[in-house]
């Protein structure tokens, strides 16, 4: 699956829809990226309504972040 738009963030993984749990104004979207990783966000419902997201749906997560952070055991 190929993501066809322009944007701006670097980091797109594709997936599938595996989890869809609806709060009362923010829902958690559990994609599943393969190789036994699940990606969630966090998106409002109105986003979910508007993408029309279902469990199954094929689907990108976008990352965009002004900072990463590494860690490692002491």
């Amino acid at each position: 699956m190929e993501l066809k738009v322009k944007l701006s963030a670097r980091n797109t993984l594709s997936g599938k829809v595996v989890e869809l749990k609806m709060g009362q104004t923010t829902s958690h979207v559990k994609l599943d990226i393969g190789g036994g990783h699940i990606v969630t966000a966090s998106i409002t419902n109105e986003a979910v309504d508007e993408l029309n997201l279902k469990v199954g749906d094929q689907a990108w997560g976008v990352i965009k972040a002004s900072d990463v952070m590494i860690a490692k055991d002491a």
